[in-house]
């Protein structure tokens, strides 16, 4: 028998900056660190109701699932998350803390809800564990944290969106094709982001999607309202589950949070946010990810999110308006 490359299926969070850059991080540390010759197949990840994976598709010889919950698949080889809300039940919680004893499993399975990006907890393990180089991607690393920590300096800057990776975020939350991501992922490790930007297969998508976020900006201006230091929102009547997540406090910036209801064709969703720029006290902010738990949802202490299937919008719009009058009730501000 010929020799055979390792196959590498890799799964991430789908639609999310840090998701794609967690994913090519991984490929560069993998292709340089433990398997010269493999060859890399990706696969998107949502959070929606019900189950969440498919083990028939966990067919690599190896695979690894990065910036997503936690599976107790034998078929995953590497799991890296960043995430309160790892875990779907406690049952896979049990799991994760017996894998961490076994030096086999737990030293390929990682999680820090610490991190502010999953790519930047990536990165560290990666180079304290198995000598990964990261020098070359600090711009890669230093916008995963920004993108994923809403670390950005004022609501124009995150809204207007001037930099590469902000324009790149914009067109990896709104494809609608499958193809796009997996093409994407290799080249944000292979090229400064500004160059990923200008390739044509991405550079020609910006100025439609440019369009719907200035459209996107105008419905949630109208649709918005804001009292007691939280904002509402219901677009699920327009195909806009994409929409950029600040919006909502650059039109509002006064608000410490956001709930804000949409729907695509495979769920309803209730966003659940906070303002990176609010002057609230931080020791008297509502751990959103808790509040979203409640609800079968999860996410981090500042944003979440609950996945309702699509024919539930009834369902959640009570979630959302019993998050918003939680909200509304322990307003920080006040």
């Amino acid at each position: 028998m010929g020799w055979q490359a390792l196959r590498v299926c890799v799964f991430y969070h789908d639609k999310c900056f840090d998701g794609a850059c967690s994913a090519s991080l991984f490929t560069r540390f993998h292709r340089e660190c433990i398997a010269a010759g493999a060859t890399y197949e990706y696969h998107g990840l949502v959070h929606r109701a019900g189950a969440l994976f498919d083990e028939s598709e966990f067919t690599g010889d190896q695979n690894a699932i990065v910036d997503f919950k936690y599976s107790t698949s034998p078929r995953i080889t590497w799991w890296f998350d960043h995430h309160q809300s790892a875990f779907l039940t406690p049952e896979d919680r049990q799991h994760y803390l017996a894998c961490k004893q076994d030096p086999d499993c737990g030293g390929r399975k990682f999680l820090d809800a610490e991190y502010t990006s999953c790519t930047s907890y990536l990165a560290r393990i990666a180079s304290t564990r198995f000598g990964f180089d990261t020098a070359p991607l600090t711009e890669l690393i230093h916008w995963a944290n920004i993108v994923d920590g809403a670390q950005y300096e004022s609501p124009e800057s995150a809204v207007e969106m001037p930099a590469p990776a902000m324009k790149l975020t914009l067109i990896i939350e709104a494809t609608q094709d499958p193809a796009f991501i997996p093409r994407l992922i290799p080249l944000l490790t292979a090229m400064p982001l500004a160059e990923v930007l200008a390739q044509p297969f991405i550079a020609d998508l910006l100025p439609p999607l440019l369009e719907r976020h200035r459209f996107a900006t105008e419905l949630i201006r109208s649709r918005a309202e804001e009292r007691d230091g939280t904002i509402f929102f219901d677009i699920t009547d327009q195909p806009l589950e994409g929409f950029n997540k600040f919006i909502p406090y650059y039109l509002h910036p006064n608000a410490t949070y956001s709930i804000g209801l949409s729907k695509s064709s495979f769920r309803t969703k209730v966003s659940v946010g906070s303002n990176p720029w609010t002057k609230a006290n931080s020791a008297k902010m509502i751990n959103l990810a808790k509040v979203c738990e409640r609800y079968g949802g999860g996410g981090h202490a500042r944003v979440g999110a609950i996945s309702f299937p699509p024919d539930q919008a009834d369902q959640a719009r009570v979630a959302a308006a019993e998050i918003v009058a939680e909200l509304r009730a322990n307003n920080p501000m006040a």
